[in-house]
């Protein structure tokens, strides 16, 4: 090799060295996203549709307070973002937000289209757990399920209550997700996140539900709905939550009560009554047994005042 070769070689090698070690070595990777806009939809891509709804309407707003591009949202964009919202907002809600917000620059910031994960920064203080405002008792579930005059909506919350299942589950329920299993039958949902989950009935619960299948026998299944609207179609969520506050309106009970609180009933009875937590959380589909413990502390049954001399 010559003197001129040798030089060649040092250079090359030289730059090779500033490009690997250069401060903006983000930008060396392939972008992308070419804006804010393509930046939210891959980060919404492959989740459920509610949740895409939910974040979509979070990301909105905080782009409508800001008003600037993402690149250019500072740590205290962040601040002011969740002060003004914890003036009219209930600190879950607060907390949702700002959660969501976080993870689309957490993730602008992993593709390399953002050069800062500003969010990282935010500390938010810790609400208060409403969890035990949202169970009801064993006797307000029974007596809205029984003054329920239609056949189809006593089903419906049954399977709600029997289940743990979501709105989004029991509303997309077609016939062929009922499989027999021995005296009873189980139902398959693919739940939130892509998951499949397979519940066993009570078979009561399981009765009720083929009682509900030979009435509507003339349409013809697997595919059929299981809870159909009046247009022999599936029911949509908004229908299933007027359902069910019609009939916590017709049982008298003084509670906001939705869809999921059947499910927050179901953890919490269960759990009372001695059910293992991990099949409770096998049940609801809960990734971590931590989400599931909640329910414990939400209704103790023990405590140790009680051994206080009060």
């Amino acid at each position: 090799m010559n003197e001129n070769q040798s030089d060649k070689c040092s250079e090359l090698s030289m730059t090779s060295v500033v490009i690997l070690r250069s401060p903006d070595s983000a930008e060396q990777k392939i972008q992308q996203a070419d804006n804010d806009e393509q930046l939210i939809d891959l980060w919404l891509h492959g989740r459920p549709k509610n949740t895409q709804r939910g974040y979509r309407s979070e990301i909105d707003r905080f782009i409508e307070f800001v008003n600037r591009p993402l690149r250019s949202v500072k740590l205290s964009d962040l601040q002011w973002f969740a002060d003004e919202l914890g003036q009219s907002l209930k600190e879950s809600s607060v907390h949702r937000a700002v959660n969501a917000v976080k993870s689309l620059l957490a993730f602008g910031h992993r593709l390399g289209y953002l050069q800062f994960d500003v969010g990282r920064a935010l500390k938010l203080p810790g609400f208060r757990e409403e969890l035990s405002e949202r169970i009801i008792s064993e006797a307000e579930v029974l007596k809205i399920i029984t003054l329920e005059p239609s056949p189809r909506n006593r089903a419906m919350l049954l399977t709600f209550y029997a289940g743990g299942f979501r709105v989004s589950e029991v509303c997309a329920m077609k016939w062929r997700h009922l499989q027999v299993r021995d005296a009873t039958g189980q139902i398959t949902v693919f739940a939130k996140g892509g998951k499949t989950r397979s519940v066993l009935m009570p078979k009561s619960v399981w009765d009720t539900l083929l009682a509900l299948r030979r009435e509507s026998s003339e349409d013809g299944f697997p595919e059929a709905p299981v809870f159909r609207s009046r247009r022999k179609g599936h029911l949509c969520e908004s229908a299933v939550w007027r359902i069910v506050k019609k009939a916590t309106k017709r049982a008298e009970i003084p509670k906001a009560v939705s869809c999921h609180w059947f499910r927050h009933a179901h953890a919490s009875h269960a759990l009372d009554r001695g059910a293992p937590i991990h099949l409770v959380q096998a049940t609801l589909g809960h990734d971590s047994v931590s989400t599931t413990g909640k329910y414990l502390h939400a209704r103790p049954s023990e405590s140790s005042g009680i051994y206080l001399p009060m």
